[in-house]
């Protein structure tokens, strides 16, 4: 695993030397749980920007809903 150096605040270390507390081995498992949260987090936010940008494209251009009816002919219901 590799390391990185950074500073936090003197109320973020209070908070990183409870780790226990909160269930964790120890802090850097607590930061590297934090880190993945946010990712998954950030991630989720795009993509739901991208799907109201879909949404909003495709709600008005007649030719991509005309099109996307045309694909869906004959599909079972």
């Amino acid at each position: 695993m590799q390391q990185a150096k950074f500073s936090v605040k003197e109320t973020q270390t209070l908070f990183l030397n409870n780790f226990k507390a909160y269930g964790f081995k120890d802090k850097s498992s607590m930061v590297r749980t934090a880190i993945d949260q946010l990712k998954n987090k950030l991630e989720l936010e795009n993509l739901r920007k991208s799907a109201e940008l879909y949404s909003e494209i495709y709600s008005e251009n007649d030719n991509l809903k005309e099109l996307t009816e045309t694909a869906i002919t004959g599909w079972p219901e």
